[in-house]
């Protein structure tokens, strides 16, 4: 049974993570129980731990959908994330190996490389390799309690955070803020490297307004 839910919670978690699910959707729980085979307990209890972790909520008389923040959750949630992001930056500086360093630099050229190539354009794609970016810091950190934290508060921000790349010159401005990042890391700063990663997944107020309007 445990096997089961966890397959479900998988297939959720890859939905909201692609896109295919984003903030208010409704989750198909029939679609579901027919696609992996299963019978609505092991459905039950993945809802269960998706709403335990806040990323869906139960409405009555809708069913299971995915979270969607109202402002003020969206401002608290984003402050919590930034001091989760960067205190990983921090820690990465600090404990930055050989492998990790390797796999860093090469987050950072293909989103350099992707800026390059496409400018601000091909949004979706360049998100996910921001995924990888800011994946590859959480591991370095090597705290796998605070990188399971930073999962489950990005995946609460993720549909904002791939649309933000579709506004001005998001795409330039973060690759370029990845190179500083990863500089500082691999440079060992790890105050400067947490100050200014926290600096880079922070919204103001107004352009948090705009990516909720955006997905409403």
């Amino acid at each position: 049974m445990s096997g089961q839910t966890e397959t479900i919670i998988n297939a959720i978690l890859e939905d909201i993570e692609s896109g295919v699910l984003n903030p208010g959707d409704l989750i198909e729980e029939k679609t579901l129980i027919a696609a992996h085979n299963v019978s609505r307990t092991p459905l039950r209890e993945a809802l269960i731990q998706l709403e335990t972790a806040g990323l869906i909520k139960r409405e009555p008389r809708k069913g299971a959908v995915v979270f969607r923040p109202t402002l003020e959750e969206f401002l608290a949630i984003l402050e919590v994330h930034a001091k989760l992001e960067g205190q990983a930056a921090g820690l990465a500086a600090r404990r930055l190996s050989k492998t990790h360093a390797e796999a860093l630099e090469n987050a950072v050229a293909d989103c350099e490389a992707h800026a390059t190539q496409y400018g601000d354009t091909n949004a979706d794609a360049y998100y996910q390799l921001n995924l990888q970016f800011h994946r590859v810091i959480a591991q370095a950190a090597g705290n796998p309690f605070l990188l399971e934290m930073i999962k489950t508060n990005a995946r609460k921000l993720m549909a904002y955070y791939r649309a933000r790349y579709h506004y001005g010159d998001a795409i330039t401005t973060s690759a370029r803020d990845h190179r500083a990042i990863a500089g500082l890391i691999t440079n060992r700063d790890a105050d400067a490297a947490e100050e200014m990663m926290a600096r880079h997944v922070h919204f103001d107020q107004v352009t948090a307004l705009d990516l909720l309007a955006a997905l409403s």
